[in-house]
């Protein structure tokens, strides 16, 4: 029998080839798919999806806790007015606690009778210094008026606000925001306000009450009226310090609105 002769490889054919990778296999229908596959597919697929809440014997939708992972930006913004203080009902609950009748509290604090029953029936917004003969009459602490979350440390105290998170109260000739309402018995009482008033004529007379004060201009333009002084133009960055039970009085001479960081001592019962 002759001999088939063998096919004779050049030196760049002589290697061997690679050897290939299988290919990879197509399940049949009905057979589970590979493990990388459904691996991908867990990681693909959105989490399970969690039945609606079983309702309540009375018929009320159990509602389910919202994980705490969820944005702050996806939460329902509080309704507006949230921020401001009922000082109205604070005031009325606080001198029904003491079984006191507006006529009691109108002698004990120089208020007119009424006065405070307008401020109990949110028909009238007290100014600052009102609010000091109120509360000092009544024997309070003039930040309960404010406070929300009551912390009566007598050493190593401190307090931090957060821009925004003071609590408003609005004025005809101020917009205050009181700062620190969470610390009592203070010997300052800080707040920010937006100056309102145009004109000394907007206010009913001068103001003026126990302590001093120290006002410093963030942005705007204010004038202060003093007693005994004349009147004085402050820029932002500027400052005064004066006795509060000197009358007196600031407005706003600037296109915009000044805001002012505002500290009183004497505002608060100093027990």
């Amino acid at each position: 029998m002759s001999r088939v002769a063998e096919p004779k490889l050049s030196p760049r054919s002589a290697k061997p080839a690679r050897a290939q990778r299988p290919a990879r296999e197509t399940p049949a229908a009905g057979e589970a798919a590979a493990a990388p596959v459904v691996t991908r597919k867990r990681k693909a697929t959105a989490a399970p999806a969690v039945d609606a809440p079983a309702a309540a014997p009375n018929g009320t939708p159990r509602v389910l806790s919202v994980p705490s992972t969820i944005p702050a930006r996806f939460s329902a913004a509080p309704p507006a007015g949230d921020d401001r203080v009922d000082l109205g009902l604070k005031l009325k609950r606080m001198r029904t606690d003491k079984g006191w009748t507006l006529e009691e509290v109108s002698r004990l604090t120089g208020v007119a009778r009424s006065t405070l029953s307008k401020i109990e029936n949110g028909q009238m917004s007290p100014t600052y210094d009102v609010l000091q003969r109120i509360t000092r009459g009544m024997q309070l602490d003039l930040v309960e008026l404010f406070d929300t979350r009551r912390q009566q440390a007598p050493f190593g105290r401190r307090s931090v606000i957060r821009a925004g998170e003071g609590k408003l109260h609005p004025t005809k000739t101020y917009e205050y925001e009181v700062l620190a309402t969470d610390l009592s018995y203070k010997q300052m009482l800080p707040f920010k306000a937006k100056v309102r008033a145009r004109a000394l004529d907007d206010f009913a007379g001068w103001v003026r009450h126990e302590g001093e004060e120290f006002v410093c201009v963030m942005s705007g333009r204010v004038e202060v009226f003093t007693e005994f002084y004349a009147p004085v133009v402050l820029e932002p960055g500027d400052s005064i310090y004066f006795d509060s039970a000197m009358g007196h009085a600031l407005v706003s001479v600037s296109e915009e609105e000044a805001e002012v960081l505002w500290i009183c001592t004497g505002a608060v019962k100093m027990d």
